[in-house]
């Protein structure tokens, strides 16, 4: 696997890959979640590339950029040992050097849940992945669904702007008790990790449910007091909406989804299930 840091590196080492390629952008702090779009992009194209690269424009103040996990060197060993032929590791004032002055905004998708509860997040996450699209030109990016409104919105991006690059979602890799892989888990106490698997309980829950013909506003109900009564102080959205345009539902319909953010201790967590 060959690594570069610089764009001019990147730009050469770009020309020399033969065939269709895929790209997995990351944050880093690698686990088998991001092995699984790995795998997942060395099977549509014929090479792969990842890029780490911890962005600060999609932090808010007060979150976590300056605690984020980073272990460039592990990272390095599992994505060489995943069958990554070139790894991109630029810095920030390569991405956003002296005088950057452009943002990327998505319109609608951006406004609710994630984008409520995290202003201006969803700018950085456009205008960063535009950047990183625009460097590599895949053939193909891969993006896990456990942040499923950053895959809408990154494929909203893509049409409009009209990049001509596929964009891939790849289904949640969980532990065995559930829990979605997340870097943030490394947050979590021993005793934090063991009530955050109600989260993705709740919302097979609520999954049920909402099957089963429960109505939508008394299913959504319970399954916010479940959280509360698990140790999340914090609920900032469980919600029943649309695959495509992320509006709640109160009746069931079409492809749905349930999505949830909510906080244990000081760790905010994520997810989703189809229904």
């Amino acid at each position: 696997m060959q690594t570069v840091r610089s764009s001019e590196e990147l730009a050469r080492a770009r020309a020399g890959l033969r065939g269709t390629v895929a790209l997995v952008p990351t944050m880093g702090a690698l686990h088998a979640g991001h092995m699984a779009l790995v795998a997942e992009a060395r099977r549509q194209a014929d090479k792969v590339v990842a890029s780490i690269f911890v962005n600060p424009t999609q932090f808010g103040e007060g979150e976590d950029f300056g605690r984020y996990p980073r272990r460039p060197a592990e990272d390095a060993r599992m994505l060489e040992e995943a069958g990554c032929d070139l790894l991109w590791t630029p810095l920030a004032e390569d991405i956003y050097p002296t005088g950057f002055a452009t943002t990327v905004s998505v319109g609608g998708l951006t406004e609710l849940w994630e984008g409520e509860a995290r202003p201006g997040h969803f700018d950085g996450v456009a205008t960063v992945v535009a950047k990183l699209l625009l460097a590599v030109r895949p053939d193909v990016a891969l993006f896990g669904e456990k942040d499923f409104q950053q895959l809408g919105v990154i494929r909203r991006m893509v049409t409009d702007l009209g990049l001509g690059i596929g964009i891939a979602g790849v289904p949640t890799v969980r532990e065995p008790d559930g829990l979605a892989l997340s870097s943030r888990n490394a947050y979590l106490s021993a005793e934090e990790r063991k009530q955050a698997v109600a989260l993705p309980k709740t919302l097979e829950a609520a999954r049920s449910a909402v099957r089963a013909g429960k109505s939508v506003a008394k299913t959504l109900h319970e399954a916010r007091a479940a959280l509360r009564d698990a140790g999340f102080s914090r609920i900032d959205y469980f919600a029943l909406v649309d695959s495509a345009t992320l509006q709640s539902l109160d009746e069931p319909g079409g492809d749905m989804r349930l999505i949830a953010a909510a906080v244990i201790g000081a760790t905010r967590l994520i997810d989703n299930v189809a229904v």
